[in-house]
């Protein structure tokens, strides 16, 4: 072994710690979607390819766990703003698209301010999700705007307010479409509309 190559194998280890965290926090969105936040960890396990141990080893609680899918959620929805942008067509695409994720992410949230509430840390929780998602949906605001696509005087959090309060009631009506009225809301931020 040369001495260069002693510090690859703990580097490697922690990027694959990661990747497997990151799956586990992915599956248990995924089970959270279709099950709720009071899912039972062994479906997580099982979703995941993991012992229910490695679940409660990472997260001894469940609010652990829940709050680590929240951060998690969060930090994907605020990346994806300037890939989006960067990927085209044009800034107006990339809103719409970013708030389809933004849509998607509150409409699964079911639970958790129930879970969370008499906790401090939703408190917490919520800072991090508007230090998080307002700055990315201002940028894609400009971007739009400085493109000539929409109306340069919509204020960011105002429209995430607005898409929040649209989701409201999805997760109780099958015939309610939060994604399809948040499109309608996006499309009336255009000139003329």
């Amino acid at each position: 072994m040369h001495d260069g190559d002693q510090g690859a194998e703990p580097v490697s280890r922690r990027k694959d710690a990661r990747r497997n965290k990151a799956n586990l926090l992915d599956a248990a969105a995924a089970v959270f979607v279709v099950q709720g936040v009071d899912a039972p960890v062994r479906e997580i396990a099982a979703r995941a390819g993991v012992g229910v141990g490695t679940i409660y080893r990472h997260f001894p609680t469940r609010a652990d766990l829940i709050v680590a899918v929240y951060r998690h959620q969060v930090d994907a929805c605020a990346e994806a703003g300037p890939r989006l942008l960067a990927e085209g067509p044009g800034p107006h695409t990339a809103l719409e698209r970013w708030i389809d994720l933004f849509v998607d992410f509150l409409v699964t949230k079911h639970g958790l301010a129930a879970v969370l509430q008499p906790d401090a840390g939703f408190d917490t929780l919520h800072a991090y999700f508007l230090d998080r998602l307002v700055p990315v949906c201002g940028q894609l605001l400009d971007a739009a705007a400085d493109a000539g696509e929409i109306r340069a005087d919509i204020e960011p959090y105002a429209l995430m307010r607005g898409v929040g309060n649209l989701c409201i009631g999805a997760d109780s009506d099958a015939r309610y479409d939060a994604r399809r009225l948040a499109a309608l809301l996006v499309a009336g931020l255009r000139h003329g509309a």
